[in-house]
């Protein structure tokens, strides 16, 4: 009778483990302590379900403690779809006490859009400021300005879901403070007053579409930066003047290639002068042989041409003297 006894006694202490196991009964009886209303076979179908049964209880009893009872099958259903339990109802505990709404279906959407609804809702009762990357803008007169900003920002639910992130945020306030310095008269307009770049930045509703509402925006930093104006203005002369030496070196080629065409025509001409010299004595003894030339004719052309020797020699004297 001994053996069976005992060996009744290691069934029956076998089958306690597997149920111990099976069914968290530490869990439950913490459940039923904080008033929270869940079974043990709720539990044990949670681990079939491969929920785990913790995260679900912790959840409710929290939210229960919070004044703020969820729905267990909620709660399964967003960790099936692989949104974060905790963080959910964190969030709606401390949207409930900073009396901001915010319903369950409202951050399980928020939360499963990929974003912390937690830190939004923190966010919401606590601005948080932004700062923006150095911004260059240049005014009318032609100064370079760096601006720096600070913005602050809180978080908007509403727009959580499918809202532009703080990106979108600088690259508008970045616009903005662009087109303010650029349609500033003077640099020093700017400097003077910092505000205007605020207010005009500010009424250009740049928080329209994002998850984000502008609280204010403050410039934390202005650094004058090169004289644009006059840089370009370098520029420009710059490119006449190569362009007026480039036009100058044309007209020199052009200059020299006429030269050169007009020596050119000058030898051509000569060439033509000593070719129709050449043959004047040709023309000269044909004259004689013909008989229209005499012997008094040539005389007088030899007079002549002696007389014009004489007076090129006398102009010649004349010059060097």
């Amino acid at each position: 009778m001994e053996l069976p006894m005992f060996f009744l006694a290691g069934i029956i202490v076998f089958v306690f483990l597997i149920l111990f196991w099976l069914l968290p009964i530490p869990l439950w009886l913490s459940a039923r302590f904080a008033n929270v209303d869940i079974s043990l076979v709720q539990l044990l179908f949670m681990r079939f379900r491969r929920v785990p049964p913790g995260t679900i209880v912790n959840a409710m009893v929290m939210g229960h403690k919070a004044g703020l009872p969820v729905e267990r099958d909620m709660l399964e259903a967003h960790f099936l779809a692989g949104g974060n339990i905790d963080r959910v109802v964190r969030a709606l505990i401390s949207a409930d006490k900073a009396n901001i709404e915010l319903d369950f279906k409202a951050a399980t959407a928020i939360d499963l859009a990929g974003r912390d609804v937690f830190e939004a809702v923190q966010m919401s009762v606590q601005p948080r400021v932004i700062e923006s990357p150095p911004v260059t803008a240049v005014a009318k007169d032609g100064i370079q300005l760096i601006t720096k900003a600070r913005v602050t920002v809180r978080a908007s639910i509403k727009q959580l879901v499918g809202g532009a992130g703080e990106e979108t945020v600088l690259a508008r306030v970045g616009e903005g403070i662009v087109t303010s310095i650029g349609s500033a008269e003077s640099h020093k307009q700017v400097m003077e007053n910092p505000d205007s770049i605020s207010k005009v930045v500010l009424a250009k509703g740049l928080d329209a579409g994002t998850a984000f509402e502008i609280l204010s925006i403050d410039i934390a930093d202005i650094d004058i930066g090169k004289n644009i104006g006059a840089a370009l203005q370098m520029d420009q002369a710059n490119a006449d003047k190569n362009i007026a030496q480039a036009k100058a070196e044309e007209r020199r080629a052009m200059a020299i290639a006429l030269e050169q065409e007009m020596k050119a025509k000058a030898q051509e001409a000569r060439a033509k002068v000593i070719e129709a010299e050449a043959q004047l004595p040709i023309a000269m003894a044909e004259a004689f042989k013909n008989g229209n030339l005499g012997v008094m004719d040539y005389y007088k052309m030899q007079n002549v041409q002696a007389d014009t020797a004489m007076r090129e020699n006398i102009v010649k004297g004349g010059d060097k003297k």
